[in-house]
């Protein structure tokens, strides 16, 4: 008896030197950016102003290529946490750089971009999908995430904004983190990509904004990020400026629930977007009629319409000198992420 309890204290304590390890390990490498840093813009051809009239825009969160009909989410009531292999990665970014071609906009925002990811075999997703100018700025980044088993390991990934347009200059600015150290040390950092792009005729430039907002927190981290998030679409209004702001805000916009009723609120609840958050005179643009979004409970089967849950949770902001014309969520069948891109038409007043 005595020696199988000095084996047990023995695995006891190899067990507490390695979880204490890897807590320091991820305490020192923790992610820490500052609440503004500049990212660098990359220019790969001859640049233009945007069109005042008839401007697209697309944002799609792309579900960093790993995410498409067969997949299923750990945390979203699945198994997985990543792609079985490489091969099923390129097919699903292969598929998502044709869908933006297709869809031809203008301006380009997308999110859960891996550039450098374990959980996506290392592939560099921005060479695949950058167009003639781009910016792209983490919002997520650890050595080693340790969930769950076997575990995500090192990811690098965040917003990437791209376009055949001029983009003069772009920042990453932080948005307030739900979680304390030590669950911090392997979460996401949550951010706004802002680019700047000059508008052909006009002194005033359109700030773009790129998002994706806190996804598994208690409902705190988003209302402090939404509300951050419009105090900057204010304030860069207030400056002359045309303001969209489009991702990924995983929260329901008005009218979501009746057109996509949650009936499986156990498994993941969005939060509520309400009309009366919005800054005076801003609009919401989103499109009911295909749903934006999928619960990763299981691999994709619409036939199976018990546990298939669809959500509306993609979209964009804009200000009143922005006229939208058109909005439309494109329906792409969940076939390469668990998103559907959503495409609006706008016109810049002047």
């Amino acid at each position: 008896m005595e020696k199988v309890l000095k084996i047990l204290l023995v695995l006891l304590l190899a067990v507490i030197v390695v979880f204490g390890g890897l807590l320091g390990f991820l305490t020192a490498t923790e992610y820490k950016p500052a609440d503004v840093e500049a990212v660098t813009v990359t220019h790969n051809a001859e640049t233009r102003h945007v069109p005042a009239d008839g401007l697209t825009v697309l944002s799609w969160n792309v579900g960093y290529a790993g995410l498409g009909r067969h997949q299923d989410f750990f945390m979203d009531g699945g198994t997985k946490s990543k792609p079985g292999d490489p091969d099923a990665v390129y097919s699903y970014l292969m598929g998502i750089s044709a869908g933006i071609r297709d869809a031809g906009a203008d301006l380009v925002l997308l999110q859960e971009v891996d550039s450098d990811s374990s959980r996506t075999y290392s592939i560099d997703e921005t060479a695949e999908l950058a167009l003639g100018t781009y910016a792209y700025a983490l919002n997520y980044s650890c050595p080693f995430v340790p969930i769950p088993l076997p575990p995500i390991g090192k990811v690098h990934s965040g917003l990437f904004t791209t376009t055949d347009y001029e983009i003069t200059g772009a920042e990453r600015i932080a948005l307030p983190c739900p979680f304390s150290w030590p669950l911090s040390t392997a979460n996401l950092k949550r951010c706004l990509l802002v680019s700047h792009v000059p508008v052909e005729g006009s002194e005033h430039e359109l700030v773009l904004v790129n998002l994706h907002l806190e996804a598994y927190d208690d409902g705190e981290g988003k209302i402090a990020q939404t509300k951050q998030l419009m105090s900057f679409l204010e304030e860069e209004y207030q400056k002359g400026n045309y303001v969209i702001a489009g991702g990924d805000f995983n929260q329901i916009f008005p009218g979501g629930l009746e057109a996509w009723p949650n009936t499986h609120p156990e498994l993941w609840s969005p939060g509520i977007l309400e009309a009366d958050s919005l800054p005076e005179s801003f609009g919401y643009a989103y499109d009911l009629t295909v749903p934006s979004c999928r619960l990763l409970n299981q691999p994709y089967d619409p036939s199976d319409t018990v546990n298939t849950q669809y959500y509306s949770i993609d979209g964009f902001i804009v200000s009143p000198n922005v006229d939208v014309s058109g909005v439309e969520t494109l329906d792409l069948g969940f076939e390469n992420s668990d998103h559907n891109p959503v495409r609006i038409s706008v016109n810049l007043l002047p």
